[in-house]
């Protein structure tokens, strides 16, 4: 990708969603962390999705940042882990809105960040200790298994990090490791979200998201070393084409698919 330079213009837009972004969390936060423990766990996302809803509005209208998806058809419709590229803030925000109710697999720190960290806790996650190695492996399994039988889709960030665009870290294993214990099938998700809001940048650009959902990959049969490559190779081959058909800062395109 091209250097680019940021015009005052897109600084003022940046900086009207940030607010945007801020109060939002702040609000939501605050609600999902205080009244949603009382409420069932599929209810407790209705006011995320509405907060992810705000965000992404906010993002198409101010800076510009519009999505599409690809591959909708296959949107769980029951239990399965799920691989997803992880560049950017973005796609916690798109996928929480896209994806039916689902856990994630987070670092235990995320939890103390006031009100992000306040609401997170009440979805049930499984916040783990990534220092602690095998004893996160071992956790992530026992509540894996937990959720996945209790009906919820568990949302796994392989790499661990935010990756830069064109870039990939190692495929971490606990996720795989899950899957095959477990039978559940692994749902891959690739999208470009870094080449428009990268990670640590204060600037949106504006242009298209493209989310590419990918066909259910059974884990039956398969040790985790091979599920792990073969889920690396789909979404890191989808990738390659999305970033391909087209960079940040070009016009956005229509599309009847694209939710809000």
């Amino acid at each position: 990708m091209s250097e680019r330079r940021a015009s005052p213009l897109l600084y003022l837009r940046s900086g009207l969603y940030w607010l945007v972004f801020a109060a939002s969390t702040i609000v939501y936060g605050f609600l999902v962390g205080t009244i949603a423990w009382l409420l069932p766990f599929r209810w407790r996302h209705l006011p995320v999705r509405q907060w992810a809803a705000i965000n992404l509005y906010a993002l198409r209208w101010i800076c510009g940042l519009r999505w599409r998806v690809e591959g909708r058809e296959h949107l769980p419709a029951y239990p399965m882990v799920i691989f997803a590229k992880h560049q950017s803030t973005w796609e916690t925000i798109a996928l929480a809105w896209l994806l039916p109710p689902q856990v994630w697999v987070v670092k235990r720190e995320l939890l103390k960040v006031p009100f992000f960290g306040w609401g997170l806790a009440a979805l049930w996650p499984i916040a783990i200790d990534r220092s602690a190695g095998r004893a996160a492996v071992e956790q992530m399994l026992q509540q894996g298994r937990r959720r996945l039988e209790q009906g919820q889709c568990v949302m796994v960030f392989p790499e661990g990090t935010r990756v830069r665009p064109g870039t990939t870290e190692r495929y971490r294993m606990g996720g795989a490791i899950l899957a095959t214990e477990t039978g559940t099938p692994v749902l891959p998700i690739a999208h470009n979200a870094g080449d428009f809001w990268p990670r640590h940048s204060f600037v949106k650009w504006p242009g298209e998201v493209v989310v590419s959902i990918r066909p259910p990959i059974e884990s039956a049969g398969k040790n985790p070393e091979q599920l792990n490559d073969e889920v690396r190779a789909v979404i890191e081959g989808e990738m390659e084409r999305i970033s391909e058909a087209g960079g940040a800062g070009e016009e956005p395109r229509r599309d009847a698919n694209e939710r809000e």
